[in-house]
């Protein structure tokens, strides 16, 4: 789901991420002394359940669970959370940002990290999130994500081209960052992925909450990018740290791939577009009506020219997701941001 996505990084637009020094400062950061983890679920009470039961293992036990039951047909999702004990939160209106903004709403402790219902989490996936918080600019964190099987063709292309996998060294993206990507827009998906990200609760008060006109319906994803996008404009930092380990179970057929492509081509169009309006910046846009139409151009000629490879299969999915997204933007009302 969000996605943090590594599209344009195999695409060649983006350049390897170096790590960048960020202005760090001398106060000691005490550490968190409560973590809230919230999960939005819809329509996968199987898959909640496995995420759920890899909770057990935890070496650092969360504050709290808060499942967020994002406008499930039946009564599974709620059935699942009164077995393992948490706490069940319905959500009406789908969308993956409005159950991220309604989970944080009703969590309550001082760092709130999120994962989804189809990743499980390493047994120290806690306490290495809550201990990467060490400085009182570090704003937000994520993890590696790694993948949790590679049993079907799908999943093989998927991780290859598309994986979560942000490395295995740990990096600060701060101002610094942003400052250096000011031409074609801030890669901020290389940040890292929503499947495993936490936050200060106080990002909320200063960034305001998720844009709800993403992750939802026609709009996608890039909810998580777009708010990491927010905090290095607001001057915080995003801390990608490798210990903090989660496993992704991707779509195992071509179907499902396909449309989930489209909708990270969709979003993430859409995202640009969020973050121009908000920020000014006009790197967000060459990216979108430059960078992104050569790059197609590029494939395309290569591919009538009969020397594509496996990397552009799915052209026509990004291509038709990206135009969407555009369109999705222009015909939708601004989101609810705080």
């Amino acid at each position: 789901m969000a996605i943090a996505d590594s599209f344009e990084s195999r695409a060649h637009l983006t350049p390897p991420v170096e790590p960048v020094s960020e202005p760090r400062s001398n106060a000691p950061a005490a550490q968190p002394s409560s973590i809230s983890l919230v999960i939005c679920t819809r329509d996968r009470p199987r898959e909640l359940a496995r995420c759920l039961a890899s909770l057990s293992d935890q070496t650092l036990p969360p504050s709290e669970v808060v499942v967020v039951d994002n406008a499930s047909l039946t009564g599974e999702t709620e059935e699942v959370c009164k077995a393992a004990g948490v706490r069940y939160v319905r959500e009406p209106r789908p969308g993956l940002d409005i159950a991220r903004n309604t989970g944080a709403s009703a969590s309550t402790a001082e760092i709130v990290a999120y994962t989804d219902d189809d990743v499980v989490l390493h047994p120290w996936w806690l306490e290495r999130m809550v201990a990467a918080f060490d400085a009182p600019e570090v704003w937000a964190v994520t993890g590696l994500v790694l993948p949790a099987e590679l049993a079907t063709p799908a999943q093989w292309h998927f991780e290859r081209y598309w994986g979560f996998g942000r490395g295995f060294q740990r990096t600060d993206f701060g101002p610094s960052f942003l400052e250096a990507h000011t031409k074609y827009g801030c890669p901020t998906w290389l940040i890292g992925a929503g499947a495993s990200m936490a936050f200060r609760r106080t990002v909320f008060q200063q960034a305001g909450f998720f844009d709800e006109r993403l992750d939802v319906g026609a709009a996608g994803c890039s909810g998580d990018s777009e708010f990491w996008h927010r905090i290095l404009c607001g001057g915080g930092i995003c801390r990608y740290e490798p210990a903090v380990v989660a496993f992704h179970y991707h779509r195992r057929d071509w179907a499902g791939l396909r449309k989930q492509i489209r909708a990270y081509m969709r979003g993430h169009a859409a995202a640009l577009l969020v973050q121009y309006e908000r920020s000014g910046r006009k790197g967000n846009l060459r990216r979108l009506i430059v960078s992104f139409p050569q790059m197609y151009a590029r494939r395309i000629i290569k591919r009538l020219a009969l020397r594509g490879d496996a990397s552009d299969r799915l052209t026509w999915d990004e291509i038709v997701g990206l135009l969407s997204g555009i369109w999705f933007y222009a015909r939708t009302p601004k989101g609810r941001v705080s």
